[in-house]
Protein backbone atom coordinates (compact mmCIF):
# COMPACT_ATOMS: atom_id res chain seq x y z
CA UNK A 1 0.00 0.00 0.00
CA UNK A 2 2.80 2.43 0.88
CA UNK A 3 5.95 2.70 -1.25
CA UNK A 4 7.57 5.51 0.70
CA UNK A 5 6.72 8.35 3.10
CA UNK A 6 8.29 11.76 2.69
CA UNK A 7 7.95 14.67 5.09
CA UNK A 8 9.43 16.48 8.06
CA UNK A 9 11.07 14.50 10.83
CA UNK A 10 9.41 15.74 14.04
CA UNK A 11 10.35 13.13 16.64
CA UNK A 12 12.75 10.27 17.35
CA UNK A 13 12.04 7.96 20.28
CA UNK A 14 13.76 4.59 20.76
CA UNK A 15 13.37 2.84 17.41
CA UNK A 16 10.36 4.92 16.31
CA UNK A 17 10.29 8.12 14.29
CA UNK A 18 7.40 10.46 13.55
CA UNK A 19 7.15 12.11 10.14
CA UNK A 20 4.77 14.99 9.51
CA UNK A 21 3.17 14.74 6.08
CA UNK A 22 0.75 17.55 5.37
CA UNK A 23 -0.24 17.90 9.00
CA UNK A 24 -0.59 14.17 9.64
CA UNK A 25 2.02 12.49 11.87
CA UNK A 26 3.07 8.98 10.85
CA UNK A 27 4.72 6.89 13.59
CA UNK A 28 7.16 4.51 11.92
CA UNK A 29 9.25 1.69 13.39
CA UNK A 30 12.82 1.67 12.06
CA UNK A 31 16.06 -0.25 12.57
CA UNK A 32 19.10 1.16 14.35
CA UNK A 33 20.90 1.22 10.99
CA UNK A 34 18.23 3.53 9.59
CA UNK A 35 18.25 5.66 12.76
CA UNK A 36 21.99 6.21 12.39
CA UNK A 37 21.49 7.63 8.89
CA UNK A 38 18.69 10.07 9.72
CA UNK A 39 19.17 13.84 9.87
CA UNK A 40 18.30 15.83 12.98
CA UNK A 41 14.71 16.59 13.95
CA UNK A 42 13.21 19.36 11.81
CA UNK A 43 14.73 18.19 8.54
CA UNK A 44 12.89 16.58 5.65
CA UNK A 45 13.35 12.84 5.16
CA UNK A 46 12.12 10.06 2.92
CA UNK A 47 11.69 6.49 4.15
CA UNK A 48 10.77 3.45 2.09
CA UNK A 49 7.76 2.00 3.86
CA UNK A 50 5.95 -1.24 4.62
CA UNK A 51 2.46 -1.37 6.15
CA UNK A 52 1.78 -4.44 8.29
CA UNK A 53 -1.94 -5.13 8.70
CA UNK A 54 -3.35 -7.38 11.40
CA UNK A 55 -6.88 -7.84 12.71
CA UNK A 56 -6.24 -5.59 15.70
CA UNK A 57 -3.40 -3.38 14.50
CA UNK A 58 -1.81 -1.54 11.57
CA UNK A 59 1.92 -0.76 11.88
CA UNK A 60 4.30 1.17 9.64
CA UNK A 61 7.92 0.15 9.16
CA UNK A 62 10.46 2.42 7.50
CA UNK A 63 13.81 1.94 5.77
CA UNK A 64 16.52 4.38 4.75
CA UNK A 65 17.32 2.35 1.61
CA UNK A 66 15.39 0.14 -0.78
CA UNK A 67 17.99 -2.57 -0.16
CA UNK A 68 17.17 -2.69 3.54
CA UNK A 69 13.47 -2.89 2.74
CA UNK A 70 14.09 -5.69 0.23
CA UNK A 71 15.95 -7.74 2.82
CA UNK A 72 13.22 -7.01 5.40
CA UNK A 73 10.61 -8.41 3.00
CA UNK A 74 12.66 -11.59 2.68
CA UNK A 75 13.13 -11.89 6.45
CA UNK A 76 9.40 -11.78 7.20
CA UNK A 77 8.83 -14.77 4.91
CA UNK A 78 10.82 -16.90 7.34
CA UNK A 79 8.76 -19.02 9.71
CA UNK A 80 8.43 -17.35 13.10
CA UNK A 81 9.96 -14.03 12.04
CA UNK A 82 7.49 -11.15 12.18
CA UNK A 83 8.06 -7.52 11.18
CA UNK A 84 9.30 -6.39 14.62
CA UNK A 85 11.68 -9.34 14.84
CA UNK A 86 12.96 -8.54 11.34
CA UNK A 87 13.62 -4.93 12.40
CA UNK A 88 15.54 -6.29 15.40
CA UNK A 89 17.65 -8.47 13.12
CA UNK A 90 18.38 -5.54 10.79
CA UNK A 91 19.36 -3.49 13.85
CA UNK A 92 22.01 -6.02 14.75
CA UNK A 93 23.86 -6.22 11.44
CA UNK A 94 24.22 -4.16 8.27
CA UNK A 95 21.95 -5.48 5.48
CA UNK A 96 24.87 -6.33 3.18
CA UNK A 97 26.67 -8.24 5.94
CA UNK A 98 23.53 -10.10 6.93
CA UNK A 99 22.88 -11.08 3.30
CA UNK A 100 26.41 -12.46 2.99
CA UNK A 101 26.11 -14.37 6.29
CA UNK A 102 22.88 -15.96 5.12
CA UNK A 103 24.26 -16.73 1.66
CA UNK A 104 27.39 -18.32 3.14
CA UNK A 105 25.57 -20.15 5.94
CA UNK A 106 27.35 -18.31 8.75
CA UNK A 107 24.92 -19.30 11.52
CA UNK A 108 27.34 -18.32 14.31
CA UNK A 109 27.57 -14.70 13.17
CA UNK A 110 23.79 -14.37 12.78
CA UNK A 111 23.15 -15.99 16.18
CA UNK A 112 25.19 -13.24 17.85
CA UNK A 113 22.51 -10.67 16.96
CA UNK A 114 20.53 -9.72 20.06
CA UNK A 115 17.29 -11.69 20.32
CA UNK A 116 18.10 -14.12 17.51
CA UNK A 117 19.79 -17.22 18.90
CA UNK A 118 20.92 -20.36 17.15
CA UNK A 119 17.51 -21.78 16.18
CA UNK A 120 16.29 -18.66 14.41
CA UNK A 121 19.71 -18.16 12.81
CA UNK A 122 19.57 -21.70 11.42
CA UNK A 123 16.05 -21.08 10.14
CA UNK A 124 17.13 -17.87 8.39
CA UNK A 125 19.93 -19.70 6.61
CA UNK A 126 17.77 -22.71 5.76
CA UNK A 127 14.87 -20.70 4.32
CA UNK A 128 16.76 -17.80 2.71
CA UNK A 129 20.15 -19.14 1.64
CA UNK A 130 19.07 -20.20 -1.84
CA UNK A 131 17.10 -16.98 -2.38
CA UNK A 132 20.16 -14.84 -1.62
CA UNK A 133 22.84 -17.03 -3.17
CA UNK A 134 21.25 -17.89 -6.51
CA UNK A 135 21.44 -15.57 -9.54
CA UNK A 136 18.10 -13.81 -9.89
CA UNK A 137 16.40 -10.76 -11.31
CA UNK A 138 16.97 -7.79 -9.05
CA UNK A 139 13.42 -6.58 -8.53
CA UNK A 140 14.76 -3.28 -7.22
CA UNK A 141 16.42 -2.18 -10.46
CA UNK A 142 14.77 -4.61 -12.89
CA UNK A 143 18.18 -5.68 -14.20
CA UNK A 144 19.29 -9.30 -14.37
CA UNK A 145 22.29 -9.81 -12.14
CA UNK A 146 23.78 -11.96 -9.42
CA UNK A 147 22.97 -9.23 -6.94
CA UNK A 148 23.06 -9.95 -3.24
CA UNK A 149 20.59 -7.67 -1.48
CA UNK A 150 22.31 -4.59 -0.10
CA UNK A 151 25.33 -4.59 -2.47
CA UNK A 152 26.02 -1.72 -4.87
CA UNK A 153 26.47 -1.95 -8.64
CA UNK A 154 30.28 -2.22 -8.47
CA UNK A 155 30.07 -5.07 -5.98
CA UNK A 156 27.59 -6.88 -8.21
CA UNK A 157 29.95 -6.53 -11.20
CA UNK A 158 32.84 -7.82 -9.10
CA UNK A 159 30.79 -10.86 -8.07
CA UNK A 160 29.99 -11.54 -11.73
CA UNK A 161 33.71 -11.36 -12.57
CA UNK A 162 34.63 -13.75 -9.76
CA UNK A 163 31.88 -16.15 -10.81
CA UNK A 164 33.38 -16.21 -14.30
CA UNK A 165 36.66 -17.31 -12.70
CA UNK A 166 34.96 -20.30 -11.12
CA UNK A 167 34.32 -18.86 -7.65
CA UNK A 168 31.00 -19.93 -6.16
CA UNK A 169 28.23 -17.34 -5.72
CA UNK A 170 28.37 -17.51 -1.91
CA UNK A 171 32.17 -17.22 -1.72
CA UNK A 172 32.24 -14.40 -4.28
CA UNK A 173 29.66 -12.42 -2.28
CA UNK A 174 31.61 -12.89 0.93
CA UNK A 175 34.97 -11.91 -0.62
CA UNK A 176 33.55 -8.83 -2.33
CA UNK A 177 31.79 -7.70 0.84
CA UNK A 178 35.04 -7.98 2.81
CA UNK A 179 37.10 -6.15 0.16
CA UNK A 180 34.60 -3.38 -0.68
CA UNK A 181 35.69 -0.79 1.92
CA UNK A 182 39.32 -0.85 0.79
CA UNK A 183 38.51 -0.60 -2.93
CA UNK A 184 37.70 2.51 -4.97
CA UNK A 185 37.50 0.99 -8.44
CA UNK A 186 36.10 -2.22 -9.88
CA UNK A 187 39.58 -3.48 -10.71
CA UNK A 188 40.82 -2.88 -7.17
CA UNK A 189 37.76 -4.61 -5.76
CA UNK A 190 38.28 -7.73 -7.87
CA UNK A 191 42.02 -7.87 -7.08
CA UNK A 192 41.48 -7.34 -3.34
CA UNK A 193 38.79 -10.04 -3.31
CA UNK A 194 41.11 -12.47 -5.10
CA UNK A 195 43.92 -11.70 -2.64
CA UNK A 196 41.60 -12.57 0.22
CA UNK A 197 40.78 -15.85 -1.48
CA UNK A 198 44.48 -16.72 -1.63
CA UNK A 199 44.96 -16.16 2.11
Amino acid sequence: MYSYISGQLVNIENNYVTIDVGGVGYEICVSINTLNKLPTVGNKIKLHAYLNVREDEMSLFGFYSREEKALFLKLITVTGVGPKAAIGILSGMLPENLAVCIATGDVKAIAKIKGVGKKIAERLVLELKEKLAMPETDYISGEVSVNVVGMDAMSTEAITALRSLGVTQSEAAMLVSQARKESDTLEELILNALRRMDK
